[in-house]
């Protein structure tokens, strides 16, 4: 079973793994599993639908293999400044993202991209899953998010479930309403 598998959640029997071989995140918590995440949505009464795909790293290979969904497709920029203040940026996904930019608009002198390490350890997703969902995983509320103001355009978005191999639409108000709800309310931000 390859980490990928294992921080997607797949799910084996017999001495395959054990639980020192599955991801922890900073505060030694399990993460999330997508099926959590849809439960979380249900329970607020938010509808989402769910559709599973080969697993897609890149917003090309996205583009190949999600089929014909509706609404807004992004591409999920976990970054952080050097004094280790974090941001996941939401943006569409046919936007040029300039990280010097970013970061003064956000308030920050330079950003850089957060580790493969940093991104399991906080929001609990491998690169390629990234994903606003995943603050369902930051329990402490460090990771701060912000959302292209292009976003606001469409009524429907499309985001990983946690998991690259899959992708849930949602409403937009909606998605914010689950931002706010797990204590990570947006920063709107103008990328283009």
């Amino acid at each position: 079973m390859s980490y990928g598998d294992r921080a997607r959640g797949a799910h084996v029997t017999g001495a395959d793994v054990t639980d020192s071989d599955l991801p922890r995140l900073i505060d030694g918590g399990a993460p999330a599993t997508p099926d959590e995440l849809l439960r979380r949505l249900a329970a607020l009464g938010i509808s989402a639908e769910t559709v599973s795909h080969r697993p897609v790293f890149t917003v090309e290979e996205a583009k190949a293999h999600r089929g014909q969904l509706s609404g807004a497709h992004t591409k999920n920029l976990f970054v952080r400044d050097k004094k280790g203040v974090m941001w996941l940026v939401v943006a569409i996904e046919s936007q040029v993202v300039h990280l010097n930019a970013l970061a003064e608009s956000l308030g920050h002198k330079r950003f850089s991209f957060g580790s493969a390490e940093r991104l399991m350890g906080y929001l609990g997703v491998i690169p390629g899953a990234v994903t606003p969902f995943a603050v369902i995983n930051d329990h402490r509320g460090v990771v701060r998010v912000a959302l292209d103001s292009a976003l606001s355009e469409h009524e429907v978005w499309n985001f990983h479930p946690l998991d690259n191999a899959m992708t849930t639409t949602i409403g937009a108000a909606d998605m914010v309403r689950f931002l706010e709800d797990v204590g990570h309310p947006p920063h709107w931000v103008t990328l283009g």
